[in-house]
């Protein structure tokens, strides 16, 4: 392992990245990043989560260098503006609501509807909305809102990413398991509850505290805006 960088085990202590969840509901997978317990709670053995963290980062700051299409996940709706906020700053697409079924493993069918959903700005942008009827227009206006929900983020993607950077991987299993299907990349925030066999970099961290998540998250964003210059 690494030698541990002392700054940064001390800013993750103070951003509470080392508390996991209540040991009765812990994933024993993750037993080999735990150090001990205390009031309940897992404790994760912070060296690791370092080690494990650079690890994620010098494959993203690589891939990213080399033209890789990153995505950020997180459905969490606690966090929904920090990753939108962190995504369009960094220039990358991003999922905050519902997963979309498909979206990794039937992207032809998404593409579809993002076409759709950028001809129907489009219309509405250009004033063509005036050949419908007021219902008609009403009800297109609903449409568009519904699809930029769930594929706003998302709807300047060509082709599937290369990367997922997933900030719950329990929470979000669907999307793991899509990204491992389909051969994308995951790097993925794994609390003490999760399952972390199928994510390529899995970093053991507090999922749930915002400090935590914004820690990771500006960890991430800092490293794609870096190798994109």
């Amino acid at each position: 392992m690494p030698q541990a960088n002392v700054k940064e085990l001390k800013e993750m202590l103070k951003n509470a990245v080392h508390f996991g969840h209540a040991t009765s509901k812990w994933n024993p997978k993750m037993k080999k990043y735990i150090y001990g317990e205390k009031q309940g709670i897992h404790v994760f053995d912070l060296e690791k989560t370092q080690a494990c963290l650079e690890k994620a980062l010098d494959f993203l700051s690589k891939s990213v260098k080399e033209g890789k299409t990153v995505m950020f996940i997180s459905t969490k709706q606690q966090v929904t503006d920090l990753v939108k906020e962190a995504a369009k700053d960094c220039g990358v697409p991003y999922v905050t609501q519902k997963w979309v079924p498909g979206l990794l493993t039937n992207f032809r069918t998404i593409k579809q509807r993002i076409r759709y959903l950028k001809k129907l700005k489009d219309e509405e942008t250009t004033g063509e909305f005036s050949k419908y009827t007021k219902k008609e227009a009403s009800e297109l206006k609903k449409t568009i809102n519904k699809l930029e929900i769930s594929l706003g983020g998302v709807q300047d993607l060509m082709k599937p990413p290369d990367i997922v950077i997933i900030l719950d991987v329990y929470r979000d299993e669907i999307a793991v398991k899509e990204a491992s299907r389909t051969g994308v990349k995951i790097i993925g925030l794994a609390d003490s509850n999760a399952n972390p066999s199928l994510i390529d970099y899995p970093i053991p961290a507090n999922d749930d505290a915002i400090k935590s998540l914004t820690y990771m998250v500006n960890k991430f964003k800092d490293t794609i805006k870096a190798g994109k210059k």
